[in-house]
This record gives structure tokens, C-alpha cells and sequence, in this order.
């Protein structure tokens, strides 16, 4: 299985693995890029959808009534994750190699502003009480905490408190709702971990199924989910003991990889890249409920308010894929930029 680090340097022969295949499969009919638009670009009538693409070092802009792509924007190098600010104006677009945020106004799509010096931020998140933010740094194998201040003239600032070495290739972080703890997986070394905020040391360290990816955490903080991308499920956790529990390991689709809540507070989303499906599990019986069709390599995702419509990266062939949750087909798809990778819409359904 080949890590996001390895697949953005392997030759052509490796990027025929399971995950990290680059190649768009529609690349043959795509059409030119879009030039990337001025900052004075119209704004839309909704929140737009926003997706990340990760080779293009772009955001493409999509209109949520039309699904049509209105611009691109310019990022650092590599985006591939994204989050909301603490005071919701501003949404942070993390630029893996480009050592950068990149702040983009989440209501009209325009950019804000640019932080540096963010080492490898390749995933990120704030605590829910907002005074923490953490960072995955999956080329340099270690993990970042910082305080969080909010000024009253507005915005946020960051101080790095705490950089923690990891095992190989650290990948993706949750916190948990006391906002205490932060579980990681550590993609390489077929780990997950845990960080505890108070004191910024390393709680535990335990062995993962292949290939461990997205980490998500259940409502009542007790069950810790994991996505294994070498394989074809999902390792649940109990995390309430020390050190975690496997409870079991729920069979999803090849190449599990990324979460979304459903916000119900009972069932997530898991794509499963390999498989070009997503499957919805029932986070208190811990078992598979349904399936959609994802072509190409699917991987982050948002959802519609209703849940009526998954918004998801077909990764492989540089396009957003909509979904129709109740017909599961899908219904529309939207071409953006090379490998797209993180999807975000501020008009979405609950994230628990």
C-alpha cells in the first residue's frame, strides 16, 4: 500500500498500486484549466463548495444551484485538508508542502489572507473549545500543538506549543469533545496514538490494522474509529480504556479511507477508495447500514443539510461527485483540478 508521501514521488509503475494513483481516468476529454480568478471575483448567492486540488495547488470554487465550477484560487503547495476558524469567518486550507494556510472567506469564496511558516501542515483541526490546533505533518513524522489566542478586535492567532515526534508518516487527527485528547493515525507504521493536551506528552502508542488513514471519534468520546486504507475495513476501538480495546473490525470496501458524520450522532460515512464505494456504519451496533456507488477513487467528502446529497472527491479522475443518497446513484459530476483531495461547504449537515 502506498502512503500520500510515497505516491507523490513514486514513478508511473507504482501509481498502479491500490491508493495514490494520480491519474485522472477522464483526463483525455478534460477540459483546460480555468484561469485562476482575481480576488475581486463575483460572489455567489449560497456558500460554495469548495475542493482542494492537491496537485494544481488550486481550490476550485463550485456553485452550489448550478455545480458548476466559477473559478480556481490560487494555494501553497499541496493542499489537501481544510477547517473552519474559531470564529467561522474564515476557512483554513492547509498546504502540505508549501508550509502554509491559506484563509479563504467560506461564504463568498474570496481569499483573505496567507500564514507561513506552518510546517507540513498536511491535516489539521481545532479543538472544540477552539483554544487548540493541531497539525498532522505526514513528510516530517511529527505531530504539532498549538494555543490558540482570539483577540478582541477579531481573528485568531496561533503560538506552537508542543512539536511531538511520530512514528512514519503521521496522517490524520480528532479530538475529542472535553477537548483533552488527540487520537492520530500513524499511516506507515500501521499505528494510532494518543497525545493528551494538558501535559502535550504521548499517552499510548498501539498497533493498527494496514495502513491506518482517517480517525473518527463517536459522540460519547468511547469509540474510536479507524480507516484502514490497506485493507478493506474499518478497526473500532474502545478508547474509554488504557490502552484501547479492538472491539471489532467492520468490513466496508477496499481501501477504507476518509470519515463524515452523517449528524445524527449515530451513523458515519467511510469512502472506500479502492472500492469506489461509501458505506454508512451504525456507530452503536458497529455494522454496515448502506452503500453508494463512488467512482474513481473517493475520498474526502461533505454532506447536504437534508443528507439528501453526498459531495465527494473521485480522486483518480479530477472530478466532484454528487450523490443522490435516496436513488444511490450518482447524479452529477463537476470537473476541477489534478488529485482533488478535501471537500467543504459551509451549508452541510451536523459533523457528530
Amino acid at each position: 500500500m502506498i502512503s500520500r508521501r510515497r505516491c507523490l514521488s513514486s514513478s508511473a509503475a507504482a501509481l498502479l498500486a491500490l491508493a495514490c494513483d494520480v491519474r485522472a481516468q477522464g483526463a483525455a476529454s478534460a477540459p483546460a484549466k480555468p484561469v485562476v480568478a482575481a480576488a475581486s471575483a463575483p460572489v455567489v448567492a449560497r456558500p460554495p463548495i469548495f475542493v482542494l486540488n492537491s496537485l494544481d495547488a488550486t481550490i476550485s470554487v463550485i456553485d452550489p444551484v448550478s455545480m458548476t465550477e466559477l473559478r480556481r484560487l490560487p494555494t501553497g503547495k499541496e493542499p489537501h485538508h481544510l477547517y473552519l476558524s474559531p470564529d467561522e469567518k474564515s476557512l483554513l486550507v492547509a498546504n502540505a508542502v508549501g508550509n502554509t494556510i491559506t484563509l479563504v472567506d467560506p461564504r463568498t469564496g474570496q481569499i483573505q489572507r496567507t500564514m507561513t511558516d506552518i510546517v507540513d501542515p498536511y491535516q489539521l483541526r481545532f479543538s472544540p473549545d477552539m483554544k487548540w490546533f493541531v497539525t498532522a505533518a505526514n513528510r516530517l513524522n511529527h505531530i504539532d500543538l498549538y494555543r490558540v489566542t482570539r483577540p478582541a478586535a477579531g481573528g485568531f492567532e496561533l503560538a506552537l506549543t508542543k512539536r511531538l515526534p511520530t512514528g512514519k508518516t503521521p496522517s490524520h487527527v480528532i479530538i475529542d469533545t472535553k477537548s483533552t485528547v488527540v487520537y492520530a493515525s500513524i499511516q506507515d507504521d500501521d499505528q494510532i496514538t494518543a497525545i493528551d493536551l494538558a501535559s502535550q506528552t504521548t499517552r499510548w502508542t498501539v498497533p493498527s490494522g494496514k495502513t491506518p488513514a482517517d480517525v473518527f471519534l463517536s459522540a460519547d468520546d468511547k469509540t474510536l474509529l479507524v480507516g484502514l486504507t490497506g485493507d478493506a475495513f474499518v478497526e473500532a476501538y474502545d478508547v474509554s480504556v488504557t490502552p484501547p480495546k479492538l472491539v471489532k473490525r467492520i468490513p466496508t470496501g477496499a481501501g477504507a479511507h476518509a470519515f463524515r458524520a452523517w449528524g445524527d450522532q449515530r451513523h458515519v460515512l467511510v469512502s472506500n477508495r479502492v472500492a469506489n464505494t461509501i458505506s454508512r456504519i451504525d456507530i452503536q451496533t458497529l455494522a454496515v447500514v448502506d452503500n453508494y456507488p463512488a467512482p474513481s477513487g473517493p475520498d474526502c467528502m461533505d454532506l447536504s443539510p437534508d443528507r439528501k446529497f453526498i459531495y465527494v472527491a473521485s480522486r483518480w479522475a479530477g472530478k466532484l461527485t454528487v450523490i443522490d443518497t435516496e436513488q444511490k446513484k450518482v447524479v452529477r459530476q463537476i470537473n476541477v483540478g489534478k488529485s482533488p483531495h478535501g471537500v467543504w461547504t459551509l451549508e452541510h449537515a451536523g459533523r457528530l
